[in-house]
C-alpha cells in the first residue's frame, strides 16, 4: 500500500506529495492551487521569495477546501534572517496567503544577505547591499551560525503563528550544528532530491535523526525531461501503466522522502498525486540508477554572492556529507 502521509517528529502529519509553487508565473498559480485542492492535493509548498503567495492565497480561498484540511508550508527568505526581521516576515507571508497560521515554516537557505532597510521595515530586494564585485553581500557570521534566527522561529511556534519549523538546503554538518542549539528540533529539511541528486548519506542521516527529508526538483528541474525519458524509468512506468513522473515520485516516497513537484498544468498536477507500490526489484533498479546516473544539481547559489560561500560543502574534506555521515 502506498504511503499517503508522513509523521513529523512533533506528531503532526504531512501529506506525502506536495504541490510546489516555485517559478509559477503570475496569473497561473492561483488556478493551479485551486485545481490541485479541488482534485485531492492537501499539501502546498510556498515561499516568500517566489513572489506569488498572494495568488496562492487566492487559490486556497477559491477552492472552498477548509483551512484545517490543507498543509501549508512557506519559507523565511535569506533577506530576513536578522532576528528583528523574522516577525515581520511571517506576518507578511500570512497576510499574503490570507491565513492565520502556517503548518510548516522553513529557513529557506543557510545563508543570509546583508540588508540596508529602515528600522521596522521588512527588507525587500531593493534593500540588498552590493559588494565591490557587483554581487550582493553576504552576512557571513549569521550565515555561519543561524542560531539567532532559529530562536526567533521557535518563538513563532510559541505564539501559534506556525505549527512546525524546519530547514532547507542544510547539509549534515550544518544541521548537526543547529541541533546542538535548538530548543525546538526541525521537523524537516527540504533539499534537492532526485535520481540525479540522490544524496544518500544526507537522507539516511536525516531519517536516523527523525527529520523528514523533503525533495524539491524531484523530476530533475523545470523543463528538463532527461529523468522522465530514462529507459529504466520508462520500463517500470510501462509495467504499472503510469507516467514516468509517477515512478520518480514513488521512488522518493519509498525512500522516505516527501517530494514537492512543481506544476501549473492541470493534467500534471492531478497525475503527480498518483503513487504506485514499487516491487523490491523495481525499487532496487531505481536505486542502482541513482548511483550510476551522472550527478547534477539544479540549484546552487554558492558563487552568487560576495564572498563566495560553499553552501553544500560537497568537496570540503572535513564537512562533506560522506565524512560527516561516518562520524556518527
Amino acid at each position: 500500500m502506498t504511503q499517503t502521509h508522513f509523521t513529523l517528529n512533533n506528531g503532526k502529519s504531512i501529506p506525502s506529495i506536495g504541490l510546489g509553487t516555485w517559478q509559477s508565473a503570475p496569473g497561473e498559480v492561483a488556478k493551479a492551487v485551486e485545481f490541485a485542492l479541488k482534485n485531492g492535493c492537501r499539501h502546498l509548498d510556498c515561499a516568500w521569495a517566489y513572489g506569488n503567495e498572494a495568488e496562492v492565497g487566492q487559490g486556497i480561498k477559491a477552492s472552498g477546501v477548509a483551512r484545517e484540511e490543507i498543509f501549508v508550508t512557506s519559507k523565511l527568505f535569506e533577506l530576513h534572517h536578522h532576528p528583528e526581521h523574522v516577525p515581520l516576515a511571517i506576518r507578511d507571508t500570512l497576510k499574503n496567503l490570507g491565513l492565520e497560521y502556517l503548518d510548516l515554516y522553513l529557513l529557506h537557505w543557510n545563508i543570509n544577505l546583508e540588508v540596508d532597510a529602515p528600522e521596522g521595515v521588512l527588507p525587500r530586494n531593493e534593500h540588498r547591499v552590493k559588494g565591490s564585485s557587483g554581487k550582493f553581500k553576504l552576512d557571513v557570521p549569521l550565515s555561519d551560525d543561524v542560531t539567532p534566527t532559529w530562536k526567533e522561529m521557535e518563538k513563532l511556534v510559541d505564539q501559534g503563528l506556525v505549527k512546525s519549523i524546519g530547514i532547507s538546503n542544510f547539509n549534515i554538518y550544518r544541521t548537526r550544528k543547529l541541533l546542538k542549539e535548538a530548543r525546538i528540533k526541525p521537523v524537516a529539511n527540504q533539499v534537492e532530491l532526485s535520481i540525479q541528486n540522490p544524496q544518500p548519506e544526507l537522507v539516511a542521516w536525516l531519517k536516523k535523526n527523525d527529520i523528514l527529508p523533503q525533495g524539491y526538483s524531484p523530476l530533475g528541474g523545470t523543463g528538463k525531461t532527461n529523468l522522465r525519458d530514462n529507459e529504466v524509468v520508462q520500463k517500470i512506468a510501462d509495467q504499472h501503466g503510469v507516467q514516468t513522473a509517477n515512478i520518480l515520485l514513488s521512488w522518493l516516497v519509498t525512500r522516505g522522502i516527501n517530494p514537492v513537484p512543481k506544476s501549473v498544468t492541470p493534467e500534471r498536477i492531478a497525475n503527480n498525486l498518483k503513487l504506485v507500490e514499487l516491487t523490491k526489484e523495481q525499487f532496487q533498479e531505481l536505486e542502482d540508477l541513482s548511483v550510476s546516473h551522472p550527478k547534477q544539481r539544479v540549484c546552487d547559489q554558492s558563487d552568487s554572492f560576495e564572498p563566495d560561500y560553499d553552501i553544500y560543502q560537497e568537496n570540503d574534506p572535513e564537512f562533506n556529507d560522506k565524512v560527516q555521515f561516518n562520524k556518527d
